[in-house]
């Protein structure tokens, strides 16, 4: 099985894949792997966009803790692929299931793929407040996930900033407490009850009412980042935390008929990832905003063990057909 990425031009019309999996970061790598050591005929297709991208290091994975998530993406690539995987490097524009059953997915570059089964795991995007500068300094200054980046930014003064996600940014204040002797959380319209304002104050949380207009100063050089109020004070901090809203990719899975669940507003899976569509899995961030790298990973390959037991079956029943069902 050919394991590289294949040229643009070429059409694989004509090939029915295993299993496809879009995605390719931890959960769409280790279902890979898993399928691919199973000497199942897999693809995996992935954009290049991973939600940790931006990030220099990731935390919380035994073994790989400060691992840079470029290097643990290419060593999971090598791994993947000399296992037999296929890469290719795409976006999925549409997908279908075809009157035979098999998925149809089409490429951005015009190339359509025919699989027996599919894996999402296209992950998120997380959706910052609209406050003029936040972004500039996502993922080197401003952070979403205490666990992920709390460590690092211990000691140092840290800014909660209120967001829609309003229950976490309270908890998200408290917590980054434990890191640092000087948290402020600036509430931006959050609604916080006087119980847990007590908590809070109680706990060394500092807390100011005011909104936040813009962030300054986020250049990455060490000067510290300034949080303009919009009653004209300022904060000043080393670093900063948010609440962001997490913005599934799940557009292949709802339009093969998945719904989304109406409180989680997720595309819900069972233990094993499998979702209410016959051959579809769903793993990582997709349909788990809370999984780190190496929750997403594990979600994987329990996925991919399921899907290597699901295609089992049907070439069982396929054997026994095409044997005329002797026994």
């Amino acid at each position: 099985m050919d394991t590289t990425t294949y040229p643009s031009g070429e059409s694989l019309a004509e090939t029915v894949w295993d299993s496809v999996i879009v995605g390719g970061g931890a959960a769409g790598l280790s279902a890979g792997i898993v399928l691919a050591r199973a000497q199942f005929a897999t693809l995996v297709v992935d954009g290049g966009a991973p939600r940790n991208g931006p990030a220099d290091h990731m935390h919380g994975y035994l073994t790989r803790d400060g691992m840079a998530p470029k290097e643990f993406l290419a060593t999971g690539q090598d791994e993947f692929t000399g296992y037999g995987g296929t890469l290719a490097r795409a976006t999925v524009t549409d997908v279908r299931r075809a009157e035979d059953g098999v998925f149809e997915l089409r490429l951005d570059y015009r190339r359509l793929l025919r699989s027996r089964s599919l894996l999402v795991a296209t992950g998120l995007t997380d959706d910052l407040p609209d406050v003029p500068g936040l972004s500039a300094g996502w993922a080197s200054l401003v952070h979403h996930c205490p666990h992920c980046h709390g460590y690092e930014e211990r000691g140092r003064t840290i800014a909660v900033i209120g967001s829609a996600m309003a229950p976490h940014s309270a908890h998200l204040a408290a917590l980054m407490r434990r890191h640092s002797p000087s948290v402020t959380f600036c509430v931006n319209g959050v609604e916080v009850g006087a119980a847990e304002r007590r908590r809070l104050t109680a706990y060394g949380v500092r807390l100011v009412d005011a909104g936040v207009t813009r962030v300054a100063a986020v250049d990455g050089d060490g000067a510290p980042v300034v949080i303009e109020l919009d009653d004209g004070g300022t904060v000043t901090c080393d670093a900063i935390f948010v609440g962001t809203r997490p913005v599934p990719h799940d557009a292949i899975l709802t339009t093969l008929g998945a719904a989304k669940d109406p409180v989680s507003g997720l595309v819900p899976v069972d233990a094993a990832g499998a979702t209410a569509v016959e051959g579809v899995w769903a793993a990582g961030n997709v349909v788990n905003p809370r999984a780190q790298v190496v929750a997403a990973a594990g979600a994987g390959c329990t996925a991919g063990i399921a899907m290597t037991s699901w295609l089992l079956d049907r070439e069982l029943a396929a054997a026994v057909s095409d044997n005329g069902g002797a026994s």
